[in-house]
């Protein structure tokens, strides 16, 4: 594995064309050679909020509503407004669940969205959720683009709208930044701009705790580029470790901001006390699979499904290693799937958690696009769909929890 343009042949991103290209933002991967994708993305994301209006109308629920004020949403929106001060905490069974566990990223952008338009906050919090989605899709597309090629481009951008826990991705979360600024922080290291990587990561690191998974990922390539930097076309020493020393400062300030706060330098991670997340290195994943193989009344449905995604995500990230992704690929999808499986937070998040994990869908896409008849590629992606949205439904309007 290498931090090179080379796809899992063997061949470069751009046979036939000359040098690869440098710019993370440029190359086969502009609007209109994402377009398929994103349409794609968008067509299967909107089947998925078509079932959630019709659901909520049966209910007499706004499904938008819904959207946009479950759950973590609030907080944002809460933040947004009255910022962190004037947020106040939550009674919760392990302590009051406090604004400082959340980072400040999306609610700064709902802020700035809520001030530049007539948009209230809780439509701020979907517009800015909503477009971080599409330009995470087109992340995606060209991070499929660059290893293999466009058609798995394409298709792995529509499986990242048809997951098991796709409906979050029209939720008012944090994830669509997050994954947004993770895709094309992968991106531009793929295409050595390692500063352009650093940054970007660190405003994934502004978004969601799990920024340090991008951090690392970004970190420990750029290290490999520095290690294994040869030929004239290397990029100079200093980039790849001011990119690597960059990529961790959004997590690591927010961090450091709550400890100021809170007046200790673990403050951040006592506010999560509330929620339980700290990381036990998988001892409460275990004993959640343990309780659930071996309960003998009835289980939540969205426990058998994010055991299965655990269990399909760890089977996935053994085949992206064999089928040589880039190694910033690979280290994405190490340290997200290390931290889902290591954190003892609510056991229904571990799924949500895998969302920027983009690699884990690579097999997937690279074996649906040796499909050879349209028509079968449409089925298997509208069943897909359709499932999706399914499930969506019922984490939205029947599941007490959050997804």
């Amino acid at each position: 594995m290498s931090t090179d343009l080379s796809r899992a042949d063997g061949r470069t991103a751009d046979s036939g064309r000359g040098t690869p290209r440098r710019s993370a933002l440029r190359g086969r991967v502009g609007l209109r050679a994402a377009a398929p994708a994103l349409l794609g993305y968008i067509a299967v994301r909107a089947v998925g909020v078509l079932v959630l209006v019709a659901w909520g109308a049966r209910r007499n629920v706004g499904a938008l509503t819904r959207l946009s004020e479950l759950w973590d949403a609030l907080f944002y929106q809460q933040i947004a407004e009255h910022w962190y001060a004037g947020v106040a905490p939550v009674p919760g069974p392990y302590g009051p669940y406090e604004a400082y566990a959340f980072f400040p990223g999306y609610p700064a952008a709902i802020r700035a969205v809520a001030w530049a338009t007539p948009l209230s906050y809780s439509q701020a919090a979907l517009a800015v959720a909503w477009l971080s989605s599409v330009v995470a899709a087109w992340g995606i597309f060209a991070v499929g683009t660059r290893i293999y090629n466009r058609k798995v481009g394409v298709l792995a951008a529509v499986l990242w709208g048809v997951l098991p826990v796709a409906v979050v991705e029209s939720m008012a979360y944090s994830e669509l930044m997050f994954t947004a600024f993770a895709v094309w922080a992968v991106y531009a290291a793929m295409t050595r701009s390692w500063i352009v990587a650093g940054t970007l990561s660190l405003l994934a690191g502004l978004c969601r705790p799990t920024g340090i998974a991008v951090a690392a990922a970004i970190g420990c390539a750029a290290l490999w580029e520095l290690v294994t930097r040869r030929g004239p076309d290397a990029p100079a020493w200093w980039r790849p470790v001011l990119g690597g020393l960059i990529a961790p400062l959004g997590f690591v300030g927010h961090v450091a901001w709550v400890g100021w706060v809170k007046g200790s330098w673990d403050g951040y991670f006592k506010v999560q006390e509330a929620w339980q997340s700290k990381f036990d290195f998988g001892r409460s994943t275990a004993h959640s699979f343990i309780r659930l193989l071996g309960r003998v009344e009835t289980v939540w449905l969205p426990q058998v499904v994010v055991a299965v995604v655990l269990g399909v995500a760890v089977l996935l990230f053994g085949i992206s290693v064999i089928q040589r992704q880039p190694l910033v690929v690979v280290l994405l999808s190490a340290f997200t799937l290390l931290l889902a499986l290591g954190d003892a937070a609510y056991f229904t998040s571990r799924a949500r958690f895998l969302l920027p994990a983009i690699g884990l869908l690579l097999p997937l896409a690279t074996a649906l696009s040796r499909v050879r008849t349209r028509a079968t590629l449409l089925l298997l992606l509208a069943g897909a769909a359709l499932g999706s949205a399914a499930y969506g439904g019922f984490l939205v309007f029947i599941y007490p929890d959050a997804p």
